[in-house]
């Protein structure tokens, strides 16, 4: 065995998922992303939101996963706000850029960090040489309202993976587009059992020092990004592999590479346009199961419609394969055709559940998307902060949290209303006491005047 590699006697595979934040709303500022800019304007629903992340959750619990959460983010942000040049309060601040830009108001109270896939890229200590589960938090580069959150993204991470002797957070890479980042929607892995030894998957939109396409949407993986993260996460090179995600996958609206296609230990389940046709002969020699799915039968547009390969792809505790839908693959014939077949047939995934998670859909994130998958042993899921692995009552106590303090409707005038800002932070307070993090957000601990 190589020194790169650590066998691990026993590892689970944790989904950490994003909790829906209070602010969750559409406001459509996501190029690219074909369901944010259709419901752009258009009124929410957070506490429907984030009960149906929940209940996804409790789904996981029930079918004998690990599950865990990430909290959601502080909006609006106080370190922008600051560095946007407002100085007066916080309320004052508000009402000011809704007078002025509510555009750039949006952009700040965005609570896009409930897609925990784009939070961080991760990798098993099976697979780094000094025997740590390495994180690099997304810098998210390509748009606004998300290019901020990587800063606290790692002070949540560095909370919950405090422990050095098992953990290593990196800074996230620079704001750059030639580094631009988005985390584990375009990673994978693939290895005989979670524990043991893998090979990760780096997919990428663009290739080093390359700008956007000439047409179409944005390439926002860079190749430079994955290839600086692999190193930084001390993986063997024999042991990486960087392919390049499909310009027509892309520009049919698949922004990030886990809109069509996702892997669990041997499998990849992907669409045929998924990948540069030069990558697929690469995948076929890594002795994995390929299940692909030919556009004659799930063309792109139905695929990114129902966002079929956005599912979580989970081994259960019998040792069986199954997908985590959401419900409207079930509402778009050549899908529910396809997963129909694809059960009946040979193939490692003989089940799927389907999920209602309409809320985050309509802002363009499935399942997968809310999920950032951790392997951990048993002695480092041990070593964790918080009470942020939940069991059922956990989820009772959170489902309770949020029809306490969410709004049921929100409207995009409603960022201006100063209560927002005041439910918001007396909600996250008690989230943290919830948890057990501590003075974890900004407000608790420095606030403008």
């Amino acid at each position: 065995m190589s020194e790169t590699q650590h066998q691990s006697p026993w590892a689970l595979e944790y989904n950490f998922d994003g909790i829906v934040g209070p602010t969750h709303n559409y406001a459509g500022l996501s190029a690219g992303n074909l369901a944010s800019k259709s419901h752009a304007k258009k009124t929410s629903h957070p506490r429907r939101a984030a009960l149906e992340g929940l209940a996804k959750m409790r789904l996981m619990l029930d079918l004998g996963l690990p599950q865990a959460v990430l909290v959601p983010h502080e909006r609006p942000s106080i370190p922008l706000v600051r560095k946007l040049g407002l100085t007066g309060s916080l309320a004052a601040s508000i009402a000011e850029l809704a007078r002025r830009d509510p555009w750039l108001l949006a952009n700040i109270y965005s609570a896009s960090a409930m897609w925990a896939a784009n939070a961080a890229t991760v990798s098993p200590s099976a697979d780094t040489a000094d025997g740590r589960v390495h994180f690099t938090p997304a810098n998210l580069a390509s748009t606004l309202h998300r290019s901020f959150e990587g800063p606290f993204t790692a002070h949540v991470l560095r909370t919950i993976f405090a422990n050095e002797d098992h953990f290593v957070v990196h800074e996230p890479l620079p704001l750059h587009r030639h580094l631009a980042d988005e985390g584990a929607a375009n990673h994978g892995r693939f290895s005989s059992s979670h524990g043991e030894p893998g090979r990760e998957l780096f997919v990428h939109g663009r290739g080093p020092a390359e700008n956007e396409g000439p047409k179409g949407f944005p390439r926002r993986q860079s190749e430079l990004a994955s290839r600086t993260i692999a190193k930084s996460h001390l993986l063997q090179s024999a042991r990486v592999h960087f392919i390049r995600q499909s310009a027509r996958a892309i520009d049919a609206g698949a922004f990030h590479n886990d809109v069509v296609s996702v892997t669990n230990q041997m499998v990849l389940f992907a669409h045929e346009m998924a990948f540069d046709t030069n990558a697929w002969g690469e995948l076929s020699e890594l002795g994995v199961e390929v299940i692909m799915v030919p556009n004659r039968e799930v063309n792109l547009k139905d695929a990114i419609s129902s966002y079929l390969f956005n599912s979580q792809l989970v081994t259960l505790p019998d040792q069986t394969m199954a997908l985590i839908a959401p419900v409207e693959t079930a509402e778009v014939e050549s899908v529910n055709r396809h997963l129909r077949d694809l059960v009946a047939g040979s193939h490692p995934i003989n089940k799927v559940h389907r999920v209602d998670v309409r809320q985050s859909m309509s802002n363009g994130g499935g399942p997968a998307c809310l999920r950032l998958r951790v392997v951990m042993t048993e002695m480092e899921a041990a070593s964790l902060s918080g009470s942020v692995v939940l069991d059922h009552a956990g989820i009772d106590r959170l489902e309770a949290w949020v029809r306490t303090h969410y709004r049921e409707e929100l409207r995009p005038g409603d960022l201006a209303d100063p209560d927002l800002l005041t439910e918001t932070r007396v909600a996250l307070d008690e989230l943290t006491q919830i948890l057990d993090l501590g003075s974890l957000y900004h407000f608790q601990r420095d606030s403008l005047p």
